[in-house]
């Protein structure tokens, strides 16, 4: 069962939005962060809530503002659910229901890092900063990886059974997915890196 506030927070921005209300779907988990999904086709809107109410709270707005904002459109064979349209909805939600732009710029940013570049355009308090801030934290992680080494060279990949997986004979790497299903069909090349 939804939350009063989660139901009139759903009713507000439906109304001031003027599209018709999706049903709320509610449930608690043992965590502190929540985590949310839309479903246009169902007419649902979901949450898991977690222990910080403002988590909740911005999860709940990011996913009314997948709601009411313009449906997504497919780029490059991918639905693009997180672009410019859809940010410029968001963050105007963020603001006028109460979440400080500091606080849904770190939880955006955390979750979705492009947000914080849509910030920057839509001009959001302290998105220059928060982008900043992110790609010197980039740069530092870069610096401290240990440099990649070639572990096995490149070499044809002969296809193996170790009970339910498929490795390569070679270097001992499981093989799945459209990988395997190349593999299977025509022979192939790699090679194995590592940081060992």
């Amino acid at each position: 069962m939804a939350p009063g506030w989660a139901v009139a927070l759903v009713s507000e921005v439906c109304a001031d939005a003027g599209v018709a209300e999706p049903s709320l779907r509610w449930r608690r988990a043992a965590r502190v962060a929540s985590s949310g999904v839309t479903r246009w086709g169902v007419g649902s809107v979901a949450v898991t809530s977690g222990s910080d109410p403002v988590d909740e709270r911005l999860t709940l707005l990011h996913e009314l503002a997948h709601w009411v904002a313009p449906q997504a459109r497919r780029r490059r064979g991918r639905i693009a659910h997180h672009d410019a349209a859809f940010y410029a909805v968001a963050f105007r939600l963020y603001e006028r229901h109460g979440i400080p732009a500091p606080e849904a710029l770190a939880r955006e940013g955390g979750r979705y890092p492009s947000s914080l570049r849509h910030a920057r355009t839509l001009g959001v308090p302290g998105a220059d900063t928060a982008w900043h801030e992110r790609r010197v934290a980039l740069r530092e992680r870069a610096r401290l990886r240990r440099p990649v080494r070639v572990l096995v060279p490149e070499h044809t990949v002969r296809l193996v059974r170790d009970g339910r997986w498929t490795r390569c004979g070679v270097c001992g790497v499981r093989i799945v997915g459209p990988v395997l299903v190349r593999l299977r069909k025509r022979s192939g090349r790699h090679l194995l890196l590592g940081t060992g």
